[in-house]
């Protein structure tokens, strides 16, 4: 299971950690991923991370603001949002792959969270 937390609502300009712990499955065999989807809207893959940490990818529309990590030590993982924008409001939410390559496709994650709420006003 994942679950999601760290999400809210803040003003244009700020910033939010979301955190996503996992459990009920081997943390360090997984690569994870954050994604977004807004109503009406697709799913976006915002930001992938590789199993030891050291590849992250990121989608172009979040580009320089956020970064992803993760700790293995506690089964979680993050991203951190600086420099929010309205257009950055969605439901947020984490999901895991076992895939052995970079991808922000949904379809390739097994694992998803129910979500977490981030609302950034103007």
């Amino acid at each position: 299971q994942l679950e999601e937390s760290g999400g809210g609502l803040v003003q244009s300009g700020g910033s939010l950690r979301l955190s996503c712990v996992a459990t009920g499955f081997t943390f360090k065999y997984y690569s994870f991923g954050w994604f977004r989807q807004a109503p009406g809207k697709e799913r976006e893959g915002i930001a992938y991370i590789n199993r030891d940490g050291s590849t992250a990818e990121y989608a172009d529309s979040v580009m320089g603001r956020f970064t992803i990590s993760r700790d293995n030590a506690e089964n979680t993982f993050y991203l951190q949002m600086n420099n929010l924008r309205p257009e950055d409001t969605s439901i947020y939410y984490c999901a895991a792959s076992t895939l052995g390559r970079p991808t922000r496709d949904p379809s390739d994650f097994e694992y998803w969270g129910r979500g977490t709420q981030v609302t950034v006003s103007s």
